[in-house]
């Protein structure tokens, strides 16, 4: 269930980031709201899931999700390019993330 939790924590990992960047620095009301609301679920769930998982491990996983999310969702809506080399990358992070997993 940890694994469950730190992935999803990963997720809202993004969610605040991509907030973050639209709330113009803090200026916009509803993307700072969501920035707090993705924030507070984020380092919650990561802090649940460390209680069980290595510091290490989670901190790379949450981190590499939420990145890997974060620069996909980007790419999607067209805020940031798309490339062969970016998206290799990034499919490189996802599988040494899982590779921490396997070699537990």
């Amino acid at each position: 269930m940890a694994w469950v939790i730190l992935i999803v924590s990963g997720m809202f990992e993004a969610v605040w980031a991509v907030a973050l960047g639209k709330s113009d620095g803090f200026r916009k009301l509803v993307p700072s709201l969501v920035f707090v609301g993705g924030l507070i679920i984020s380092m919650g769930g990561l802090a649940i899931a460390m209680k069980t998982l290595p510091t290490g491990t989670s901190y790379a996983v949450w981190v590499a999700v939420g990145a890997s999310l974060a620069v996909a969702y980007s790419m999607i809506t067209g805020d940031e390019s798309v490339s062969l080399p970016k998206v290799l990358l990034l499919l490189g992070l996802i599988g040494c993330v899982v590779g921490l997993k396997l070699v537990e």
